[in-house]
């Protein structure tokens, strides 16, 4: 263990050039640059409320607020994921030609995505303010759910960034995949809506779970209860297990096919 942790200090100055070399990339030659991070989610907060606060009738206090914050969160682990996804085909120059642990790439997407996050977090309690809705002491708590889905994130990064260099239809299939686990995921819609078995379904979702933390600490007031705390670190640590284990079982065939 005090190899790796060895190795990784030696490496970080690289981590470093890294993730600020994807922040760089994503804004190059954007006239606002990284004040997208804040506007994005802004803009398709807006949309989405028009639409189905509108259409669908939901009643939800300060739906705009539910929106943004499901975004904030979900829009991390689709960003940080689907990045992580690529990491090693894109730095197949640089792999094939000096030493490099390969697990600093997927690092530096996972990390870059995050500075993406705080920014989405910080627009959401900016918009909070301007609105005037209630700030909670429990939202000094809110880091809790958004670290366990960086965990988590960076888990199922690991476990995609290994089978995408074996596989490559994996990067055609995974934005269909998001589609879907997007719509499973409470980000615009209220569980309250759900049937019975529907529901059972998006509770099997560990983001939803995430989710409603996130919401509760933000919104109700509400402290998670343990069992939730619980079965949020269990799936964070299991997605990080299994990621780790399928990317060091493959990563001496990483040259080979790439």
């Amino acid at each position: 263990m005090s190899t790796y942790i060895k190795n990784f200090l030696k490496f970080q100055p690289l981590l470093s050039e890294l993730v600020a070399r994807d922040v760089k990339i994503k804004y190059r030659r954007s006239v606002l640059g990284v004040l997208w991070t804040l506007l994005n989610p802004l803009c398709m907060m807006v949309i989405l409320s028009v639409v189905f606060s509108n259409i669908f009738k939901f009643d939800i206090e300060n739906f705009p607020l539910y929106v943004l914050s499901g975004q904030v969160v979900f829009n991390f682990f689709n960003d940080a994921t689907t990045s992580s996804m690529t990491s090693i085909i894109n730095n197949a120059a640089l792999l094939k030609k000096v030493y490099v642990p390969k697990y600093l790439f997927v690092l530096a997407r996972v990390f870059s995505s995050f500075i993406n996050l705080m920014a989405s977090y910080t627009a959401l309690l900016l918009v909070m303010v301007a609105v005037r809705a209630e700030l909670y002491w429990t939202v000094f708590l809110s880091f809790i759910p958004l670290l366990l889905v960086v965990v988590f994130s960076m888990g199922i990064g690991m476990l995609l960034a290994a089978l995408t260099v074996r596989f490559r239809d994996i990067m055609h299939l995974y934005s269909v995949f998001t589609t879907g686990l997007m719509y499973l995921t409470p980000v615009i819609y209220p569980m309250s809506m759900l049937p019975g078995k529907i529901r059972m379904i998006v509770l099997l979702n560990p983001l939803t779970n995430y989710l409603e933390m996130f919401r509760d600490l933000i919104f109700n007031n509400t402290l998670p209860s343990a069992g939730a705390l619980a079965l949020g670190v269990a799936e964070g640590l299991a997605a990080m297990a299994l990621g780790l284990y399928v990317f060091y079982k493959n990563q001496d065939e990483f040259i080979l096919n790439i």
